[in-house]
């Protein structure tokens, strides 16, 4: 696994532990598109959806079909898994 697909699987046990600063300060240090849609995922999570919006448009994704956060966290997952090098 990538550097960048381990720092982003760490962000997302943050998230699935309810540690939503520590998930925000390590998502925002890289600006993939991968990245991107995981910021937009912590922000559904906080609550914040306009700014939730703001990064699934940076990350090219769909904000207003997305699922559940829980959905999105699975999807977020299964897509950071099919790009590993």
């Amino acid at each position: 696994m990538t550097d960048l697909h381990t720092h982003l699987a760490q962000v997302l046990a943050h998230l699935r532990a309810n540690r939503w600063t520590e998930a925000h300060k390590l998502v925002q240090t890289d600006n993939s598109p991968l990245s991107n849609w995981l910021h937009g995922i912590v922000h559904i999570q906080e609550g914040d959806l306009e700014d939730a919006e703001y990064w699934y448009d940076q990350a090219q994704r769909h904000f207003r079909s997305r699922g559940t956060l829980v959905e999105e966290m699975e999807r977020f997952e299964a897509e950071l898994l099919s790009n590993r090098e």
